[in-house]
C-alpha cells in the first residue's frame, strides 16, 4: 500500500469503492478482493447497492479489508462499516467516467487519502442520448475534477484495453488497483485469486496485467485492437466529384456521399451532391471557408439517410455488425452466439413503407386503435427464420422512393434548402442560421414530426424576412438572431412552448396520452 502506519500504531482499515455497470462484472471484481483478502488471512466484508436502471444499471460494490492476518489478531475482530463514508475511502475504481463524476460528486475522493483509477471511456446516459440536441456531458470537466480532488488519479481508456486482451473491463480495473499499491495484495496473490474463480482466467489475467503495467509504466504486450468498423478515409477511393470540391469540403462530403449512397442507392448519391452543389455555387463568390455549405452538407446527409425500419433491419444484418457483437461479448470464433433483437413497429412504422394515398388510408382507418398495434417482437437472428425475417424488411429498400415517408422528406429538405439558397443572396450569416436549423428533423415516429413542425415554423417566420427588397445590415442581423433563438428554443423543449415564444406564436394545446387499464393476466 501506498500508505505507511506509524510503528506500534494500530492499522488503519482499507476501504475500497468500485462504481461499475451491469454487465461489466463489478460482482466479479468483489469477489476477486474478496479471494485476496482470504488468501492473506485478512478479515474483510463486502456490501453492494445497487443503482438505478440507467445504461443497463450502476451498481457500487464496497470493500473493506483489515491488513492483519486475523491469527495475530487473537479474539479481537475489526468492526466494519456496512457503507462508505465521504472522505473516508482509501481507493475508489470506477468503470466509466460519468462513474467517476458520480464518485466526486458523493465526496467519497479525498485529496488527502484516495486513490481513483477510473476508465476515460464513455456509456451515455437516457437523457445524454434523448436530448434533443447535443446532451452529451463534458467529459473533460470530471478529469479536471479528479485530478484536483485525488490525491493520487489513474484516468485512462480501461474499455479499450480491455477489447484489446479479449476480455472485460474489470480485469483491468482490478490491474489498476493493484498497480497503484492503494489495496494491500501483492501482484501474485491478485493472479492467485483470479485463477482461484475459475472464470476466463487466461483472458482475466490478460487484462490484470494490461491494468496493472499501465499503471506502473511497463511496457505489456497487448492484442491487436479490435478491427475499425468503417473503411479508413484515406484508403477509400475519392469520388470525382468530391475531388472538385475545395479543399475545406472535401473529407466531409465524401463521408456524407458515401453513408447516403450506402443507405439508399448511387443514385440517391448524385442527388445528395446535385444539392450540395446548388449551396456551394451560390456561396463561393462570398469565399471563406463556405460555413454554408458545410453545415448543409453534414445535415443534409443525416437528414436524406433517416432512420425507418429498412435501415434499422439493414444495419442488424451487416456482418460487420454481427462480428462487432460477437467482439463485445467475447465470443471465440467457434462459439454459438444467441442474439435476440427487440423490436417494436406500430402504425406508424407500417404506415410510412406504403404509398402516400395506401398510408392516409390505413391511418385514417386505424388511428383510434393505433396503441394496440404496437407489438414488441423478440426476433433471434442466429435463427435462420429471424434472419430471413430482417432480411425480407432489407429488401424493401429497392420500394423506399415510393413510400410515404420519402415523400415527406423530400418535401420538407426541398423546402429548407430553397431557403438556405434564398437566404444566401442575402446574407451568408443568415444562410448559416438557417443551414443550422437542419438538425430540428431528427429520428422517426412523434420525434421526427415534432421536428418538421419546428422547422416548419421557423420556416414560415423567415418568409417575410426574405421578401424584403433592400433590407439594411441591421434587419439582417436581427433575423439572424431571431433564427438562433428560435432553433435554440426548439432544441431546448421537447413540447414546443418555448419556441412558440420565441416566434410570437400561440402556445401550442397540450396533448393528451390515453391512460389503457389492461388486465392482468393470472401468472402460469
Amino acid at each position: 500500500m501506498n500508505t505507511t502506519t506509524p510503528a506500534g500504531a494500530t492499522p488503519r482499515i482499507v476501504t475500497v469503492l468500485v462504481a461499475a455497470m451491469g454487465g461489466e462484472g463489478g460482482g466479479v471484481l468483489a469477489d476477486w478482493l474478496i479471494s485476496a483478502a482470504t488468501a492473506c488471512g485478512f478479515p474483510v466484508q463486502s456490501t453492494s447497492v445497487p443503482g438505478v436502471a440507467q445504461r443497463t444499471g450502476a451498481t457500487n460494490y464496497y470493500v473493506e479489508i483489515y491488513p492483519v492476518p486475523a491469527e495475530q489478531l487473537g479474539n479481537a475482530r475489526p468492526v466494519f462499516s456496512l457503507t462508505p463514508n465521504p472522505g473516508d475511502v482509501d481507493i475508489v475504481a470506477a468503470s466509466e467516467l460519468v462513474e467517476a463524476g458520480r464518485m466526486l460528486q458523493g465526496g467519497f475522493v479525498h485529496p488527502r487519502r484516495t486513490t481513483l483509477a477510473a476508465s476515460t471511456h464513455r456509456e451515455y446516459a437516457v437523457v445524454e442520448k434523448s436530448a434533443m440536441g447535443d446532451g452529451r456531458y463534458d467529459g473533460q470537466r470530471v478529469i479536471d475534477a479528479a485530478t484536483e480532488l485525488a490525491q493520487r488519479s489513474f484516468l485512462f481508456d480501461m474499455r479499450a484495453l480491455a477489447w484489446r486482451n479479449g476480455t472485460v473491463i474489470n480485469t483491468v480495473m482490478f490491474g489498476a488497483m493493484a498497480g497503484s499499491g492503494a489495496i494491500p495484495f501483492s501482484r501474485e496473490t491478485c493472479e492467485q485469486a483470479i485463477r482461484a474463480s475459475g472464470k476466463a482466467v487466461e483472458a482475466s489475467l490478460k487484462g490484470f496485467a494490461a491494468g496493472f503495467n499501465h499503471v506502473t509504466g511497463v511496457a505489456a504486450v497487448v492484442g491487436a485492437a479490435p478491427p475499425a468498423a468503417t473503411t479508413s478515409p484515406a484508403a477509400a477511393p475519392v469520388h470525382p466529384r468530391i475531388a472538385a470540391l475545395p479543399e475545406p469540403l472535401r473529407h466531409l462530403l465524401g463521408h456524407g456521399l458515401r453513408q447516403v449512397a450506402d443507405y439508399q442507392d448511387a443514385r440517391y448519391g448524385d442527388l445528395y451532391m446535385q444539392r450540395v452543389e446548388s449551396v456551394l455555387a451560390l456561396e463561393q463568390p462570398f469565399g471563406g471557408d463556405l460555413p454554408v455549405t458545410r453545415e448543409t452538407a453534414r445535415y443534409l446527409a443525416l437528414w436524406m439517410s433517416y432512420e425507418d425500419v429498412v435501415r434499422v433491419a439493414d444495419l442488424k444484418t451487416r456482418g460487420e455488425r454481427l462480428q462487432r457483437v460477437r467482439n463485445e461479448v467475447g465470443a471465440r470464433g467457434n462459439e454459438p452466439l444467441r442474439l435476440t433483437e427487440y423490436l417494436k413497429p406500430g402504425l406508424d412504422e407500417v404506415c410510412s413503407l406504403l404509398p402516400p394515398t395506401a398510408s392516409a388510408w390505413l391511418r385514417k382507418r386505424l388511428a383510434h386503435k393505433a396503441h394496440k398495434l404496437n407489438v414488441g417482437l423478440h426476433m433471434r437472428t442466429d435463427t435462420v427464420f429471424g434472419f430471413a425475417m430482417l432480411c425480407g424488411l432489407r429488401s424493401l429498400r429497392v420500394m423506399r422512393r415510393a413510400s410515404a415517408r420519402y415523400a415527406i422528406e423530400q418535401q420538407m429538405i426541398d423546402r429548407w434548402l430553397d431557403t438556405v439558397r434564398r437566404a444566401i443572396a442575402m446574407s451568408p450569416r443568415l444562410a448559416y442560421e438557417i443551414a443550422l436549423c437542419g438538425n430540428l428533423v431528427k429520428g422517426y415516429g412523434e420525434t421526427s414530426e415534432r421536428g418538421h413542425r419546428n422547422l416548419g415554423a421557423v420556416l414560415d417566420d423567415m418568409q417575410a424576412a426574405l421578401a424584403a427588397p433592400h433590407p439594411g445590415a441591421a434587419s439582417i442581423d436581427q433575423a439572424a438572431a431571431r433564427v438562433r433563438a428560435a432553433r435554440e428554443a426548439a432544441l431546448s423543449d421537447p413540447e414546443g412552448r418555448t419556441l412558440a415564444r420565441a416566434l410570437g406564436l400561440p402556445a401550442p394545446a397540450a396533448r393528451t396520452h390515453p391512460i389503457h387499464i389492461v388486465r392482468r393476466k393470472p401468472a402460469r
